[in-house]
């Protein structure tokens, strides 16, 4: 921090607040801990590209969580279903989703399998809704995956009852969250990340923002109940249709969605072709921003700049080319997933008088 010059916009580290059953969201894999061994449904074994191991008690999820999965477990064990072999490229099961609404105690199952014989899908169903549950079970879905890739690729995805989403609430907006969207990993975490990280920008009033990799929209979304126009940008089109849709859904009126590559659309704002806006919001993946995506940055000179991070590592990267054009007002990391190795993090950023 001090090679940077930002030991004194520091501003610490803000603890979890919940410590234990904060994740929303599992993605099990089938398999077995030691070749040739018994069905096992759970996490890779660390540095481990076949060993699963089950993991029926995490305190990471809600208990409900591990019940689905030793139920799911016991259901595939005893009708003999095998697990998918990621080098044979034979089997039948590959994984278990679980997604929870935090604040609407909505349930989404989705059990992953290949086309490779049959699952008796009434039967998992009835074992589903049969469980002892704190949450209310709103969909369970079985998705074919043939894709090769260790990847979950929905090629069909059939709805064996409710629906195909689950609802939830942040900052008092409503959220559609679909079976493979993208969506805040610990919502109650990230609420309070995103309302200090935008607490930080001084006057919304009358501002254009662009939020770029927006994702489904969601700081998008808060931003817009302060700001002039807000505009995100998202290469997925799942996400940008996900967005849309929730915009609209909370009466939103001030915030469009553009499908595009943030370099492209940054590259259009420099040529003149599109508005540049008062203030940036920038979320990127773990990788950061592109190197060329920061020179844009520091070329088109927003006034204003908020870099939210879920990997403090090329966060700093980033925010020593950004420090060229910009000032860095504040800085602070999120303790978001306690008991991991995760950090995330939020900087603010001023444009130097030039």
């Amino acid at each position: 921090m001090e090679a940077m010059g930002l030991a004194d916009v520091y501003l610490g580290i803000t603890a979890g607040s919940k410590l234990t059953a904060y994740r929303n969201k599992m993605d099990y894999t089938f398999g077995d801990e030691f070749k040739g061994g018994p069905l096992t449904l759970g996490m890779h074994r660390r540095k481990s590209f076949m060993s699963v191991v089950t993991t029926s008690a995490c305190r990471l999820v809600h208990e409900d969580f591990n019940k689905l999965l030793v139920a799911t477990l016991g259901f595939c064990t005893q009708n003999g279903y095998a697990a998918y072999n990621k080098k044979s490229h034979k089997g039948l099961l590959r994984n278990l989703i679980l997604r929870r609404g935090v604040r609407t105690n909505e349930l989404l199952v989705n059990i992953v399998t290949s086309s490779q014989g049959f699952f008796d899908e009434a039967a998992y169903l009835e074992t589903v809704l049969g469980l002892p549950l704190e949450n209310g079970v709103c969909g369970v879905l079985r998705t074919v995956n043939d894709n090769v890739a260790d990847f979950i690729y929905p090629e069909e995805i059939h709805v064996l009852a409710g629906r195909d989403y689950y609802m939830e609430d942040v900052l008092d907006l409503k959220f559609k969250v679909n079976a493979f969207s993208f969506f805040q990993t610990n919502v109650e975490a990230a609420e309070r990340l995103y309302v200090e990280a935008l607490d930080w920008i001084d006057d919304l009033t009358a501002k254009s923002v662009h939020d770029l990799y927006c994702g489904a929209g969601t700081i998008s979304q808060v931003l817009a109940r302060r700001a002039d126009a807000v505009v995100g940008v998202e290469i997925s089109a799942d996400a940008v249709g996900d967005a849309i849709a929730n915009a609209r859904m909370n009466g939103l009126e001030n915030c469009r969605f553009v499908r595009g590559d943030v370099l492209e659309t940054l590259e259009r704002i420099r040529a003149g072709s599109m508005p540049a806006p008062d203030i940036l919001v920038v979320d990127p993946p773990r990788a950061g921003i592109h190197p060329r995506a920061l020179r844009a940055i520091t070329e088109i000179g927003t006034r204003e700049m908020v870099y939210i991070s879920c990997n403090p590592k090329s966060c700093a990267e980033n925010l020593k080319v950004l420090q060229e054009a910009y000032n860095v007002t504040r800085f602070k990391a999120f303790d978001n997933f306690p008991f991991t190795g995760h950090v995330e993090a939020a900087a603010h950023l001023e444009l130097k008088r030039r």
